[in-house]
């Protein structure tokens, strides 16, 4: 069986590793070359805590109040796009207490398992990716921050998750020795590991290369020849590819695709920023979110650290904003007073868009309108966490085998 994966990033090339692996012969196609994409300038977290969607109720309130303030942690760019009113649309409605509750247990078991899979990657030859199970801590200022955290600690309990601690300022200073803390107190989820994504996803490339799999680079999809409810090529302005069956895992750019298809996919891209310490003056031991800045960050691969965040919804043609990643080393500095550090140019500022369903749940399913179609993609901030567990539900699923977990949550075809 010849299976096309669209998409170079964390998702296509777990799905290209779990379908090569059980004897198909995969192409991985993209528009670009593999050597960057949303997946590697990322936190890097592989966490189970985060088991709440994008779409809650407080986000949409507090959005309308920062989409005026381009420094904000979550800003929306006014203009007038019908792709972007629908979306804004859907995701206000459901960003409510309903779906935040029945959302938490099937993000908890996608990320479980995906967790599950990269650790069986660790036994592969030659294939570090500095992956440390070192939990994440949830760090709060004030007394609404610590309430939001409160909220959390008491779930992450109920889902089960029994390793997850709450810490008074004294212990959550005595987990960071090295780095003078701001903060009332913070929630640690010791089920979260992290690793280096560059790593990661240069190693997972050599592997699927010594498996056999092919890469086409710079060839972006321009449509599809079908036969009846089976896509039978997918075509590009160079060529034809003759398929067996098709993984749409082209994240930002997944809508516009999926229309080619007739198939309504509600998303946006949402750029993200990092900046990362190659050889950090400062140390940290644990990675950590920031309750009330909204940031990230990642101690990584030695001396490296991340800091990472802000959820800019966006066009993929808009220049990057400065004071994007002004507010982001604000907000770290807020926490961490020790911290200088200065915003680099912007040449040296990563930021990649990261595909934002419309209620914070990935697409992730076969349609009813095509036969021959796994659909992957709208993971938003937790592509990478969900990787190689999404990767395994798409080989399943291709392959018309049970699922290693219930996928109903995640049909693409939810807003249709």
């Amino acid at each position: 069986m010849h299976v096309m994966v669209m998409g170079g990033g964390i998702i296509g090339l777990s799905s290209a590793f779990y379908l090569q692996e059980a004897g198909c012969q995969v192409t991985v196609i993209d528009q670009n070359d593999f050597s960057d994409n949303c997946s590697y300038g990322n936190a890097g977290y592989v966490c189970p805590s985060h088991f709440v969607p994008l779409a809650t109720p407080g986000i949409v309130k507090q959005g309308l109040k920062w989409m005026w303030n381009s420094r904000s942690p979550f800003y929306v760019q006014p203009r007038l796009d019908r792709h972007l009113m629908d979306w804004g649309l859907t995701f206000m409605r459901s960003a409510t207490p309903d779906h935040v509750e029945r959302s938490a247990i099937p993000l908890r078991d996608i990320a479980l398992l995906s967790k599950k899979m990269y650790e069986s990657w660790l036994a592969l030859p030659s294939f570090d990716f500095a992956y440390e199970q070192k939990g994440l801590l949830e760090i709060f200022q004030t007394p609404k921050g610590e309430e939001k955290a409160r909220s959390m600690y008491e779930k992450a309990l109920e889902l089960g998750l029994s390793d997850t601690q709450w810490l008074d300022a004294a212990a959550l200073q005595a987990m960071e020795p090295h780095a003078r803390l701001n903060a009332m107190g913070a929630v640690y989820f010791n089920c979260d590991a992290h690793l280096y994504p560059p790593k990661l996803m240069r190693g997972l490339y050599q592997i699927l290369l010594a498996m056999g799999v092919r890469f086409i680079p710079k060839e972006g999809v321009s449509g599809f020849e079908t036969q009846g409810k089976k896509i039978a090529a997918v075509l590009t302005a160079q060529h034809k590819y003759p398929v067996d069956a098709v993984v749409l895992a082209t994240g930002s750019w997944s809508r516009e695709l999926a229309a080619k298809l007739a198939l309504r996919l509600p998303l946006m891209p949402g750029r993200g920023y990092s900046v990362t310490l190659e050889n950090s003056a400062y140390k940290i031991e644990h990675p950590a979110v920031l309750v009330e800045g909204r940031a990230a960050l990642t101690p990584m691969d030695g001396n490296k650290i991340r800091f990472g965040g802000t959820m800019e919804i966006t066009s993929t043609q808009t220049p990057p904003r400065r004071n994007r990643v002004e507010g982001l080393l604000q907000a770290v500095k807020r926490f961490y007073p020790d911290f200088e550090v200065a915003v680099p140019p912007m040449e040296e500022v990563w930021y990649g868009f990261r595909p934002c369903s419309a209620d914070g749940l990935p697409y992730l399913g076969k349609t009813k309108k095509w036969e021959n179609l796994v659909v992957a993609t709208g993971h938003s901030m937790i592509g990478l966490s969900l990787g190689a567990g999404s990767g395994l539900l798409v080989k399943e699923m291709v392959l018309d085998q049970a699922t290693s977990m219930d996928v109903r949550p995640f049909s693409p075809e939810r807003f249709a």
